[in-house]
Formats: structure tokens, C-alpha cells, sequence
């Protein structure tokens, strides 16, 4: 069933496009690798779909499942390519079989079946961009583009680092995953363990993405977050020991229950202390103190996930702003600067001092770290400057940081409200 093109204009259904791609994207890639068991090639299947897909429906009108369209039609592709290329008769045989075979995942199945593990393409997906063949860095890098459905620019900001050192980080790990021959597979035992760190970091990664969008017309990407918590609650039951597993869905978890509350009836952002509390989603809130319960009962207390959720539970904590322990929360901070030392969290405890302590005392801490070579092109330290020192009554100092501040972030909804507070302290 179509939705009738007659009902949407042609930049209606292009825009409806790119909301299923970005939705549909991972599962789509993830699906289709276990199915040819290439990476790359998976990319290349899933991106012919959506050009077909950006050809057909502007004519015959949306699908009413999106998703599924686009699995078959790359399903389809997939056969096309064995066969074009004349490959041996057993892999286009093989193949063949296990995409005409092939059922959609339902996540009520997966949950109640992990007795072999977990029968989640996406999470394989994500073992498999983790394996320890490659560093770190590209670890995050491929699966934040493979999962997240990220764009290079997208990753290169989360990381504060260079779009070509990306591009050519996420092209020379799936290269080595392809020559190395890497299982599609989520590892067991002390393997897994080796991987889990990596997977953790992605997951913060993509949820953060989700959280506060880097780029694009929306504040806020809920299905990156959505997905991030998925994938996290399995990863939890897939290792119920761990304390940075318990910690990291906490943190994720309580920060998602202010998602309802972080925009307008326009869309535009509204600041945590203006925020209606009401509209807090208290059974995320309280799942999510629960499972920072169990990663402190586990011995993860000062771990930095564990860190950061007890901050986030200070704020889901105080019924109004007024009531918020700042001063607990600067003092966490702090633990958590001396754990993982880096100038974003410095900035994230001088907001908290300027709460506890006043803006003097804050601006101290951003001019100590605003000449940090990380940050040069960060607009939140920008942001932050105009506001302490709006308080303080600088005023054109702090117009001209929030102009700089609005000329670097690429989220237009973060431009607009920091074009409006320059315009209002001029």
C-alpha cells in the first residue's frame, strides 16, 4: 500500500525520504551484511535503494513500510550483483537462499531468545566495526557512520577533529575489516570483553548525536537516542556483571526523560532550568536510577558513566530547578575531570560553578581552557562565555559570543536561539 503522491508535494516526499533513510539506514546496512557478509558492499546496496527510492516515490507515493521497501528492493540488488558478475554458482546459491529465506528481526524475539547470544543485526554490526584489529579512534568512527547513520562532517564534530581524517579513518577500517575477514558476529567470552568498551563509547556517541543534533533543521534526533537505548538495554542483559553497561543505559535513560520537555511548541529550545518538569518522563527517569543503582552496587561508582548519570540524576532528582544540588554536581565534575581529563568536561564544572558559586568564579575556569586547540571551533564554550559574561554585565562582550557561537554550530535551531540571545543582550 502507497501513500498517494497526489497528497504530497515533491519536496514533501523528499523530505519524507530522508526521515525514513535516516531511521531505516543502519538496520537497512546491518541487515544486508549479514546477508553478503561485506561491509562496503552493504553500503553501496542499501545507497541504490534509496536512489531508486528517490526516483519511484516522488511518482507512486510513500510506501506504507518504508523500511521493508527498502530491504527488498536492496534484497533484490544484492541478487542482481551475484549474478552480474557471474560468481560461482554455490555463493549466488547461498546467497540467494539466505535473502529469499530471510524474516524481519522482532525485537520481542530477540530479547526472549539470547540463549545463542543475540540475533540483532545492529549489535553485530557494532562488534563487528569494534574489533580490536582496528584503533580506537576508527573503532568509533565506522560504526558511529554505519549505526548512527552519521555523515563524515557529523562524526569529525563530535570529535572535535578534521573531516578528511575521518573520511580516511572510516575508509581504511572497513578496508582492513574486508582483508581481515572478520565474522559477522557478536563475540563471546573474554573477546566480548575486549570489544564492549569500544561498543560502549559508540553507543554514547550516537545517543549524544541523538540528544543534540550536530547539523540539520531538528534539535533533537530521537530515534539515534531511541536506538542508542536499545541497543544498550540488550548489552546490559548480554552482561549483567559489568558496571559501565549498567551505568551508560542509566545515564542514557535519565537524560532521554527531559526529551518531551527540551523544545517549544515551534521547536525552538528550552533551557534545562526553564524546562516544565512535568513533562519529564518519570518511568525513564526511574529505570534509569535503577540501573545506576546497580552499577554503583557493582562497584562502579566513580567509573565515568557512572559519573556522568549520578550528574544527570541530580537534575532528575530536584523537583524544580531552584532545588538542584549544584554543588554536588560541580564536585562530580570534578571527580570526573580527574578520571578522564578533557577540556569539554572543564567547560561542562564551570557551568556548574557558575550555578554554585556565581559567574566569576566560572569564567575563571572557561578563560583557562578557551585557548585549548579542541575547542577552537566548539560553539557551546562560546555560548557558555556570552552567558557568564551577560551576567556580569559585559554585554558586548557577550554579543559577540553569542554571534561566534551561532556562526559555528551547523544545528540551525541552535543559530537561531543564539542569533536571538545576541540580538536581545546588544
Amino acid at each position: 500500500m502507497l501513500v498517494s503522491s497526489a497528497t504530497m508535494s515533491e519536496s514533501e516526499t523528499h523530505r519524507a525520504i530522508t526521515s525514513v533513510w535516516k531511521i531505516e539506514q543502519a538496520r537497512l546496512i546491518a541487515g544486508l551484511t549479514r546477508m553478503v557478509r561485506d561491509i562496503s558492499l552493504a553500503e553501496e546496496l542499501a545507497q541504490d535503494a534509496l536512489v531508486i527510492a528517490l526516483r519511484k516515490w516522488p511518482e507512486t507515493g510513500v510506501p506504507t513500510n518504508p523500511g521493508a521497501w527498502l530491504m527488498q528492493t536492496a534484497k533484490r540488488r544484492a541478487i542482481d550483483y551475484f549474478r552480474h558478475r557471474k560468481m560461482a554458482a554455490t555463493k549466488l546459491e547461498e546467497a540467494g537462499r539466505i535473502i529469499e529465506d530471510d524474516a524481519p528481526d522482532h525485537e520481542a524475539d530477540i530479547i526472549e531468545n539470547l540463549d545463542d547470544d543475540v540475533g540483532d543485526d545492529l549489535l553485530r554490526l557494532i562488534f563487528t566495526s569494534c574489533h580490536p584489529i582496528l584503533p580506537a579512534e576508527s573503532r568509533v568512527a565506522l560504526t558511529l557512520r554505519l549505526l548512527g547513520g552519521l555523515t563524515t562532517e557529523e562524526i569529525a564534530r563530535a570529535f572535535l577533529a578534521a573531516e578528511p581524517t575521518i573520511g580516511q579513518r572510516i575508509v581504511r577500517a572497513k578496508k582492513a575489516i574486508a582483508d581481515a575477514g572478520i565474522p559477522f558476529e557478536v563475540p563471546v567470552g573474554a573477546e566480548r570483553e575486549e570489544r564492549l568498551g569500544s561498543v560502549l563509547g559508540v553507543l554514547y556517541l550516537i545517543f549524544n548525536e541523538g540528544y543534540s543534533a550536530t547539523s540539520g533543521d531538528d534539535l533533537i534526533r530521537p530515534q539515534l537516542c531511541e536506538e542508542a537505548m536499545r541497543l544498550g538495554r540488550t548489552l546490559a542483559r548480554l552482561s549483567p556483571d559489568d558496571a559501565e553497561v549498567h551505568a551508560l543505559v542509566a545515564l542514557m535513560e535519565i537524560q532521554a526523560s527531559r526529551t518531551a520537555a527540551r523544545t517549544d511548541s515551534r521547536g525552538e529550545p528550552v533551557l534545562l532550568l526553564d524546562q516544565d518538569r512535568s513533562r519529564w518522563d518519570q518511568l525513564l527517569i526511574r529505570r534509569g536510577l535503577a540501573a545506576l543503582d546497580r552499577a554503583i552496587a557493582l562497584g562502579g561508582e566513580n567509573a565515568p558513566y557512572a559519573l556522568q548519570a549520578a550528574i544527570a540524576a541530580c537534575h532528575a532528582r530536584a523537583r524544580r530547578g531552584a532545588d538542584t544540588d549544584w554543588a554536588r554536581i560541580a564536585a562530580l565534575y570534578a571527580t570526573l575531570a580527574r578520571v578522564t581529563p578533557s577540556p569539554v568536561i572543564e567547560l561542562n564544572r564551570a557551568v556548574a560553578v557558575s550555578m554554585a558559586e556565581g559567574p566569576a568564579a566560572a569564567l575563571v575556569l572557561i578563560d583557562a581552557i578557551k585557548d585549548d586547540p579542541t575547542l577552537r571551533n566548539y560553539h557551546l564554550l562560546y555560548g557558555v562565555r556570552g552567558d557568564l559574561l551577560g551576567k556580569l554585565g559585559r554585554h558586548t562582550e557577550a554579543m559577540l559570543e553569542f554571534r561566534r557561537a551561532a556562526e559555528l554550530t551547523r544545528n540551525e535551531r541552535e543559530k537561531t536561539y543564539l542569533l536571538g540571545r545576541a540580538e536581545k543582550i546588544a
